[in-house]
């Protein structure tokens, strides 16, 4: 039985690399015309529907620009509810356009995706659990990680070094959030010592990776998830 996936991400925003589509277009004289697509967030999301295995199913999140100031908070967990139940993995498309810097956490779509992801739901007498949720991070428009991930950050111990400050809160409260972490022993850190193993519940890749070998990915999700009592998860939106 193949898997059930539920993809986070900002539909609109267009601060990704262009993935170079294009689609045909006919003029008023019936002639096919063949015109590129703004590249956003939304274009990933068919990248991974079709990287996913025969028997697999994908979930999207906002896609519409539903306007959430007119929605009660019961409408929206309803809307998603209907989604997240049925779904077993979360995947978290982090851009780096994502965030609505004027706005509130609460009155953008992806926070409550996540919240959703996290919360155990019962729905017509079943009961869901917690899902396994992976952060895949795209690259910007110039090919790049560096505005969320570093790699090889200290010259020594070739950690690397995750921006989180930059992302959702409720993100943020679901990374380095292991109950028991380990540290490395680099010298050359005084303070903030680089953590080992999985020490986030959502664990970050980036899309790169995620592209040549989804599985292995999918299953490192699935395995943390499986050891979610060695987490302090945060479950609701501040």
């Amino acid at each position: 039985m193949g898997k059930k996936f539920f993809v986070s991400y900002k539909y609109s925003d267009s601060q990704v690399q262009d993935l170079n589509i294009y689609e045909e277009i006919r003029d008023f004289s019936g002639n096919v015309h063949k015109q590129k697509v703004v590249t956003t967030a939304r274009q990933y999301v068919d990248k991974i529907d079709e990287l996913l295995e025969e028997g697999d199913h994908i979930y999207k999140g906002e896609d519409d620009g539903e306007d959430m100031n007119t929605l009660e908070d019961s409408t929206i967990g309803s809307k998603l509810g209907d989604k997240i139940f049925d779904s077993t993995v979360t995947i978290v498309l982090v851009s780096k356009g994502m965030k609505e810097t004027y706005s509130s956490e609460k009155d953008q779509w992806m926070p409550w995706e996540i919240s959703y992801s996290l919360k155990e739901q019962s729905r017509e007498g079943g009961r869901s659990k917690t899902n396994a949720v992976l952060a895949v991070v795209l690259p910007d428009k110039s090919g790049s990680y560096n505005y969320y991930i570093e790699d090889n950050s200290c010259p020594y111990c070739k950690c690397r070094t995750l921006k989180t400050n930059f992302l959702f809160q409720i993100l943020r409260d679901n990374m380095f959030n292991k109950k028991k972490p380990v540290f490395t022993e680099c010298n050359n850190h005084t303070y903030n010592k680089p953590h080992k193993g999985y020490s986030s519940f959502i664990h970050s890749v980036k899309w790169g990776d995620f592209y040549d070998n989804l599985n292995k990915y999918i299953d490192i999700a699935v395995e943390i998830r499986q050891k979610i009592d060695d987490y302090e998860l945060t479950k609701t939106i501040k």
